[in-house]
């Protein structure tokens, strides 16, 4: 998986990318946040970026703001990277669309967990939209029975848009999903079925 680190300090940005890359991520570079989210916004995007907060020009926290104002296909997991650590900070990096953070200086394994568990929550990402993909697709090939049906009292037939009269089972069938297999309730054996073999035992 392609993961973009957006360092603007040399010595940072080296250990990152050779954390990374060590650990077999594809990596991508970039000095500040402008060439950040040409990247991020561009064909093909890394599904990750690490972004340090503090950058000339525009800096993490306004990258993560302006990919979340973006209809992304696929929304980038971010994880800031800050000395900041107050509480009201890291609150502000997370309400600005960022899904994680680490503060420096950082723990390379610590690093490493957390672009993990990006990478899981990104396929579970993934795993849902396609369930809800053919969810959406299996649902559209549903016909579904609503309004008003016309019943007859005494057959049960129903009258269909043609006014034609069908049996129940057919009428059911022809506009949803529904399949039939027919049986006999104890109901009608006794008053219909029983009588009829009493009929022809006799015969």
């Amino acid at each position: 998986m392609r993961v973009l680190i957006a360092e603007d300090d040399d010595l940072s940005r080296r250990l990152l990318e050779v954390t990374l890359s060590k650990a077999g991520f594809e990596v991508a570079v970039t000095r500040d946040g402008s060439a950040a989210l040409q990247i991020l916004e561009g064909a093909d995007p890394p599904k990750i970026a690490v972004l340090d907060w503090m950058m000339p020009g525009t800096d993490g926290v306004e990258v993560c703001r302006r990919l979340r104002a973006t209809t992304l296909a696929e929304p980038t997991y971010c994880i800031l990277l800050t000395a900041k650590d107050r509480v009201e900070d890291i609150v502000e990096g997370l309400q600005a669309g960022a899904d994680d953070y680490i503060t420096k200086p950082f723990e390379r394994e610590e690093l490493l967990a957390r672009v993990r568990v990006g990478v899981r929550i990104l396929a579970l990402q993934t795993s849902l939209a396609e369930r809800v993909r053919q969810l959406e697709e299996a649902l559209a090939r549903v016909k579904t029975l609503q309004g008003l049906l016309p019943i007859c009292s005494y057959c049960k037939k129903i009258r269909n848009d043609q006014n034609y009269w069908q049996q129940v089972d057919t009428y059911v069938t022809q506009h949803s999903a529904a399949r039939f297999s027919h049986g006999i309730c104890p109901e009608c054996y006794e008053s219909v079925v029983k009588p009829q073999l009493e009929e022809v035992k006799k015969k």
